[in-house]
C-alpha cells in the first residue's frame, strides 16, 4: 500500500473515530447530567419533604396555641354567661317572691295566670288552677299534727323558695290546700308545718 491510500485510510479511520468518540463522549456527558439532574430532583424533593414537615410542625404548633386559646375563651365566655343568667334568675327571683305584706305578689306571675281571687266551694293551686273542695275543708284551718286528706295531697309547690322556703326534707312535699301551704310526709299526709295565708 503506498504512502498516499495509507494516508487517505488514516483519514478515513480519523474522520469515522472522531465522531464516535465524540458520540462517546456526549453519551458519557449525557449520563452524567442524567445523573446530576436526578441528584438535584432527590435534594430537592428532600428539601420540600423537610420544609413541609417543618411547615407542619409549625402550622400544629400554632393551631395547638390557637385551639387551646379558643377552648379558654369559650370556657371563659361559658362561665359569664352562666354567672350573668344566675344573677338574672337570682335579681327575677327576688322580684318574684312572695311578700306577706304585699297582698298582689302574685299578679304578673305565669302560675298565676288564671287565678280570679277566692271562689266559693274551690281551692286554688298555683300551676294547677281551681279545683272543688268538699264543704267540710273549704274553711279548714290547717295545723301542726293533723293531716291532709289524701284528694288534696298531689298539688305540690313546683317553687318553694318563691314563698321563702327551703327543700323539703327527704320523704316530705310542700303541697298547696286552699290559701296555705303545708308540708306533708308523703308516705302519710301528716302535716309536718304550715305557712298560712300565702295568697
Amino acid at each position: 500500500m503506498n504512502r498516499f491510500t495509507r494516508a487517505a485510510v488514516l483519514g478515513l479511520v480519523l474522520a469515522t473515530a472522531a465522531p464516535l468518540a465524540a458520540e462517546a463522549q456526549d453519551r458519557g456527558d449525557r449520563r452524567e447530567n442524567r445523573r446530576d439532574y436526578r441528584e438535584d430532583r432527590r435534594d430537592d424533593r428532600q428539601d420540600y419533604r423537610r420544609e413541609r414537615r417543618d411547615d407542619r410542625r409549625d402550622w400544629r404548633n400554632g393551631q395547638y396555641d390557637n385551639r387551646r386559646e379558643y377552648r379558654e375563651d369559650r370556657r371563659d365566655d361559658r362561665r359569664d354567661f352562666r354567672e350573668e343568667r344566675r344573677d338574672d334568675r337570682r335579681d327575677f327571683r327576688r322580684d318574684q317572691r312572695w311578700d306577706r305584706n304585699n297582698r298582689d305578689w302574685w299578679r304578673g306571675r305565669d302560675d298565676f295566670r288564671d287565678y280570679r281571687g277566692t271562689r266559693s266551694g274551690y281551692w286554688y293551686a298555683p300551676s294547677y288552677g281551681y279545683y272543688r273542695v268538699e264543704p267540710r275543708y273549704y274553711n279548714q284551718r290547717w295545723s301542726r299534727g293533723s293531716y291532709l286528706p289524701p284528694a288534696y295531697r298531689s298539688y305540690y309547690v313546683r317553687d318553694p323558695y318563691v314563698y321563702g322556703l327551703g327543700p323539703a326534707p327527704r320523704g316530705y312535699r310542700y303541697v298547696h290546700a286552699g290559701n296555705d301551704i303545708v308540708m306533708i310526709a308523703v308516705a302519710t299526709g301528716l302535716i309536718a308545718s304550715v305557712l298560712s295565708g300565702a295568697f
